[in-house]
């Protein structure tokens, strides 16, 4: 059988920044009408080599081949203009315009006076949504969306420059189930119309389920490419990590003590309602729910950012009332947000200010800010984690996502709190990375922490939680203990069914 023809190779590219060397002779072919999916740890090179290929960075070594002649694209507009498309894995968005605004943002539609054509953006962005099977209104403004939608967008947004060539860097990451199905719905009409998709996904289930070809990529440098018919999980594994991974779920016993952290009837109107559950030391509770089940809504209204119309929290049984998040962090009450790159993490700042800025009062004394306990207690994080850094100062921006979100982590760990919240903690991160938070998770409840964990992968809600509290639409619809946790279950509350219906 003859292969596809190949419409782009990246030929022994090289990139080195700020002393890191990014890409070390790294090589990828896609061919028409494929979907080939780009593979490897947080930092192996994946996004890297994407930017350099749209023109966000310029190679210090390879050269690119496109329909068979050299080719440099200087910007993201010149791919477009040539037939390639980026959705980047942060998304591009003006978060202030409407939906419709940000699809056509900069190729809007134009009357024959010269001006906006609001009424055709409006029918054609229409259409591009029902298209995506996207229950959202052209008009509303982005800020208003969860991350999931803005995500949709965006992926809508490239499908509209009918491009020949389609880059989605981790599309999946903050979808629900039924939101990922309609996307690889989506991919397998794209590659049907002869459309080449490179799919950069951690997600196994993804890789075996809509790619046709698989390249890894290991700490900056090629490892292999192949079909995926002729892979196993287990084989793709060992090449991205280097190592088996024997358990992506280590659960430590550990002891569980007393009441620590209670909410007793918590309400907001529209959001979630009468929301009670008690957290224990040396416990992780899970928050199961499909999108839009309020489990975020709850965690937030628990740490102050929003405002309750009714209910209680106890700590170490007495009451506390937290405005604001500074408030629940004094009490020693932290979160680790869904958003890294909005809530998490400051993305200007450095590596070591990130990690300190939750207790800096630790590296001070008598008045002074001591920077040898600065480097000590930075190092220390980025150690116990094993954050890719090129050191303490480097600024954090310019990690990558897996490794940001563990700066978020060791912030939170710097302040040695006694609840902690993680909202999503191994959204958009690697296989090995994500063994490691778990491992990490399990190490804080032997050490007696009380951990609430919201997380939209069953697996990990399983494999993680002592307990599970299920909600569907702002209520609680039941809570499942460890031995009795099983998928099907779990579902059945995500969807609406109560304690008599679950069979």
């Amino acid at each position: 059988m003859t292969e596809p023809e190949i419409v782009l190779e990246m030929k022994h590219i090289d990139m080195r920044f700020q002393g890191v060397h990014a890409l070390d002779d790294v090589s990828l072919t896609l061919r028409r009408g494929e979907v080939h999916a780009v593979v490897g740890e947080n930092g192996a090179g994946k996004s890297t080599l994407m930017k350099v290929l749209v023109g966000l960075y310029s190679p210090n070594g390879g050269e690119i081949v496109f329909d068979g002649k050299p080719a440099r694209f200087r910007s993201v507009s010149d791919t477009q203009a040539a037939g390639i498309c980026m959705i980047f894995q942060e998304f591009n968005q003006v978060k202030h315009m409407t939906v419709m605004e940000n699809i056509f943002l900069g190729r809007e539609p134009k009357t024959r006076t010269g001006s906006i054509d609001y009424r055709k953006m409006l029918r054609d962005s229409e259409a591009l949504l029902t298209g995506m099977g996207l229950d959202v209104s052209p008009r509303i403004f982005v800020r208003d969306l969860t991350v999931a939608k803005q995500q949709l967008v965006e992926i809508v947004k490239a499908v509209s420059y009918n491009a020949r060539i389609i880059i989605m860097d981790e599309p999946t990451s903050a979808l629900s189930d039924t939101e990922i199905a309609k996307l690889l719905d989506t991919v397998s009409a794209l590659r049907a119309e002869g459309k080449s998709i490179v799919f950069i996904s951690h997600k196994m289930e993804e890789i075996f389920g809509v790619c046709d070809r698989v390249t890894v990529l290991r700490d900056g440098k090629f490892v292999a490419s192949d079909l995926v018919s002729n892979m196993d999980e287990g084989g793709l594994i060992r090449m991205m990590v280097d190592r088996d991974i024997s358990a992506m779920f280590p659960k430590q016993e550990a002891k569980i003590g007393e009441v620590v952290f209670e909410v007793k009837g918590l309400s907001r109107k529209g959001e979630f309602e009468g929301i009670s559950f008690a957290l224990k030391r040396g416990e992780i509770l899970g928050l199961a729910g499909l999108m839009g089940a309020g489990r975020t809504e709850i965690v937030e209204a628990i740490m102050g950012t929003r405002r309750l119309d009714a209910g209680e929290i106890f700590l170490y049984g007495k009451r506390i009332v937290n405005k604001m998040p500074g408030d629940a962090i004094g009490k020693g009450i932290i979160m680790v947000p869904e958003d890294r790159k909005r809530n998490g993490v400051a993305l200007k700042l450095s590596v070591r200010d990130n990690i300190l800025m939750s207790a800096l009062r630790k590296c001070v004394r008598n008045g002074f800010i001591r920077r040898k306990l600065e480097k000590k207690y930075s190092t220390e994080y980025i150690d116990k984690l094993e954050i890719k850094t090129a050191s303490d100062s480097q600024v954090c921006a310019n990690l990558s996502g897996g490794n940001q979100q563990k700066v978020v982590i060791a912030r939170v760990l710097n302040a040695d709190p006694d609840v902690i919240i993680l909202d999503e903690p191994t959204r958009g991160i690697d296989v090995k990375t994500k063994a490691d938070i778990h491992n990490l998770m399990s190490q804080l409840a032997v050490q007696g922490k009380a951990i609430l964990m919201i997380s939209s992968e069953l697996a990990e809600v399983q494999g993680m939680s002592d307990r599970i509290i299920v909600l569907h639409e702002g209520r609680i619809t039941g809570t499942l203990d460890r031995g009795e946790a099983d998928s099907n279950r779990i579902m059945q509350y995500a969807v609406g069914k109560t304690e008599g219906e679950v069979v």
